[in-house]
């Protein structure tokens, strides 16, 4: 007589549970022994000065606006009042950074209007200028 053969629906997993076991092992042992790669990240103090030193305008309380020109080494060269009329005589070329700052009074709306403007005469970054602390 022959007997029926029964299908094995179980997996060993003794073997496998031996292999991760000693991995376990061998990574515990390693790993103090691995030192990380220091990454020196830049910082802002690290950053250099913009090649490109930027056009100052700045929105008065009354709506003036007041200009401002450094040169490379960050020294005032010409600053004076303006008009929105006189913005694209003052721009030299559109693809030098303006940014355009407020007196602590002024409106944010006057100080949006000029940045629109700006962009309109063809300025491609322009930015608000910040007060560091």
């Amino acid at each position: 007589m022959r007997r029926v053969r029964k299908t094995i629906n179980q997996i060993n997993v003794v073997p496998y549970i031996d292999v991760m076991l000693v991995l376990l092992v061998i990574f515990m042992v390693t790993a103090p022994l691995v030192t990380p790669g220091v990454i020196d990240l830049p910082t802002v103090g690290k950053a250099g000065q913009p090649k490109v030193v930027p056009l100052e305008i700045y929105v008065l309380e009354d709506q003036k606006l007041s200009y401002r020109e450094r040169d490379a080494a960050g020294r005032v060269v010409r600053e004076g009042p303006t008009s929105r009329a006189e913005l694209a005589s003052l721009i030299k070329d559109p693809k030098a950074p303006v940014l355009v700052g407020g007196d602590k009074n002024a409106r944010y709306e006057a100080v949006l209007q000029v940045m629109d403007e700006l962009r309109a005469k063809g300025v491609e970054r322009v930015g608000l200028q910040v007060k560091p602390k």
